[in-house]
């Protein structure tokens, strides 16, 4: 960081207030070009400490941008074709792509797994990974299809982000709906969650709240990660209770 810049401090500050970030033990570089464009990077701790450290550094007077170079430290180290190879089985197995074409590149070279050339396809989707940085390109018919792709992604052991460049077509208009629905198609799929249908899910302004019953402490935990592994999702409040 630029020793005695003001925007930096400011960034710096806001970070150390959220309780998501733990800067001791995750140190964020932070530098700011010519233009006033933030650049954030190193390993951070979850999914949640990435998203809430760009919207407090893109909330920051007199910062036009954020390039983001920050990713998560995964749980285990898994290699790249690791990594790949149980992301295939995960959407070749997943009900909703049944009917989408996927691809993924290995080795340089573009491999089909599925292939669907009806009408009634339901996207077609290339899948590449780097440095344990998944990368999600092509196209699906709904946001839901989009949203679950990116979620598949995250819970791969090893993936340290996800670049979600799906398209979706036709377009579609985004809601606080579209996002309760994907998170329920998410939890039913989830198998660290056998009981689903205890959660109730509400969203507003893209801030997901949850609320029930669930058994264990690390059935709330992961249900709010697949909250914040969604989309657009910009804050997961969980009121969760725990029955033992």
């Amino acid at each position: 960081m630029q020793n005695g810049n003001p925007v930096l401090e400011t960034v710096q500050a806001a970070l150390e207030r959220e309780p998501h970030i733990n800067l001791h033990r995750w140190p964020v570089h932070l530098d700011l070009t010519d233009d006033s464009v933030l650049i954030m990077e190193g390993d951070v701790e979850s999914i949640a400490a990435k998203k809430r450290a760009l919207e407090l550094a893109g909330a920051v007077a007199d910062v036009r941008g954020v390039v983001d170079r920050l990713h998560v430290a995964p749980g285990e180290p898994k290699g790249d074709g690791e990594i790949l190879d149980a992301l295939e089985t995960a959407l070749l197995d997943a009900r909703d792509f049944k009917n989408c074409s996927l691809r993924v590149i290995k080795k340089g070279q573009t491999l089909t797994l599925q292939e669907i050339l009806d009408d009634d396809s339901s996207g077609d989707i290339l899948v590449s990974v780097n440095d344990g940085v998944v990368t999600l390109d092509g196209w699906v018919i709904s946001l839901s299809h989009k949203r679950l792709a990116g979620v598949l992604a995250w819970w791969m052991p090893g993936c340290r982000d996800v670049v979600d460049a799906v398209e979706v077509l036709p377009p579609e208009q985004d809601t606080d709906d579209e996002v309760t629905d994907a998170l329920s198609l998410v939890l039913e799929m989830d198998p660290l969650i056998p009981h689903p249908a205890q959660i109730s899910i509400h969203t507003r302004d893209y801030v997901v709240t949850l609320d029930g019953l669930v058994a264990t402490q690390a059935e709330k935990d992961r249900a709010e990660q697949d909250a914040w592994y969604l989309f657009a999702v910009d804050g997961v409040i969980n009121q969760l209770a725990v029955s033992r």
